[in-house]
């Protein structure tokens, strides 16, 4: 038996009728699974398909592993389009009595092990998780919606599966050039690996089943409710406290830095209408490095939650490098912009200034004087 704290929804998909048609939005409910939505990412998805989209049910699988928080729930778990089951993506028989039970017709899978430090100590967990997972939710999802290769059931014709992926899987870059849906795979790291063997089990689904299947690969993400491991609440967090911060290495190494609303706002574009069996990049077009990270956060600080004695900036303190650190990577999202229309709307300011405002909410109150 499974845990049912919250709420649930409806959808569909089939070959002939399906190549490069939208998902087709009906009067009819629709059960969407999240995997993964109690985690970073998946909860800002949750919270953004439930206000959008009230005559969906939304289904939440997770096992609330360190990067899940069932917190994270609060502004959506009286919705009455809103069910939570705690629980294992690798558990099949599960995840059969959750399509089952609750009609799911579309699915967003974000459910991953992903902080690359842990795959360097623990890579087997990511194997479990990032490759088995995948495969056992998406082969549940054929089996429930499609009669045989290249045939849906009635009723599931429009059913579809939107993996989420990252732009690791495509390796690092030089100084120079950007990362496009063409651009071969050459993942560094277990997790990386791991989520590049993901990607290709989901293609490999829609080329010899015929599956309705998306992949998104996007860059870096920030903004409320990551975990406190990652780069950006770290910076906070310690700079709060007065202790150093860490950076790895020199602090040259570049992402590109996505708000995480605005990568909702692409998912939810690319699970309605992008095209059957495509892939899209989702990037920010905001590449820095992360001593810019760090001075930046430190600059705010000093405005809203000043230390007595000495500026934030003063607290960054280099450490030996992680083992493979990619230098830099940087997304070209003109394909889901051009097709899709897809923009952010957060530039790195105005979105980085949002994210240390909800982090200092968590952490402690905002300084009494000050403001940007």
């Amino acid at each position: 038996m499974y845990n049912s704290t919250f709420k649930i929804s409806k959808i569909v998909n089939r070959k002939s009728k399906i190549v490069n048609q939208k998902y087709q939005n009906t009067k009819q409910m629709k059960s969407l699974l999240i995997t993964g939505g109690a985690g970073f990412i998946g909860s800002n998805l949750v919270e953004y398909l439930i206000d959008k989209y009230p005559d969906y049910q939304i289904v939440v699988l997770d096992l609330l592993t360190y990067a899940g928080d069932a917190e994270h729930f609060k502004s959506v778990k009286n919705a009455k389009n809103f069910t939570f089951i705690k629980g294992d993506i690798c558990d099949r028989a599960l995840v059969e009595r959750i399509f089952q039970h609750h009609i799911i017709k579309g699915v967003f899978h974000l459910a991953a092990e992903s902080h690359v430090d842990n795959s360097i100590l623990h890579p087997d967990v990511f194997i479990e998780t990032n490759v088995k997972g995948t495969f056992t939710v998406l082969d549940v999802a054929y089996k429930y919606w499609m009669e045989k290769p290249f045939v849906y059931k009635s009723g599931f014709e429009n059913s579809r599966f939107l993996h989420v992926s990252t732009d690791e899987v495509y390796g690092s870059l030089g100084e120079t050039g950007l990362f496009t849906e063409q651009t071969p795979y050459a993942p560094n790291s277990p997790y990386s690996a791991s989520k590049a063997a993901s990607d290709m089990i989901v293609r490999s689904y829609h080329h010899t089943y015929g599956m309705n299947t998306i992949i998104t690969n996007c860059s870096n993400n920030y903004g409320p409710k990551q975990h406190d491991e990652k780069l950006i609440p770290t910076i906070i967090r310690k700079a709060l406290a007065g202790e150093p911060i860490p950076i790895y290495g020199e602090g040259k190494n570049i992402r590109d830095w996505l708000y995480v609303t605005d990568h909702c706002k692409g998912l939810d574009l690319a699970f309605h209408n992008g095209k059957y069996g495509e892939v899209y990049n989702i990037g920010g077009k905001n590449e820095r490095n992360n001593n810019d990270i760090a001075e930046k956060i430190c600059e705010i600080l000093d405005t809203l939650a000043p230390l007595k004695n000495q500026p934030h900036r003063s607290l960054i303190t280099y450490v030996e490098d992680r083992a493979g650190h990619d230098f830099r990577y940087a997304i070209d999202a003109a394909k889901i912009e051009k097709e899709l229309g897809w923009k952010a709307d957060e530039n790195f300011e105005t979105g980085l200034l949002k994210t240390v405002k909800w982090y200092l909410e968590k952490y402690g109150p905002l300084a009494p004087e000050g403001g940007i």
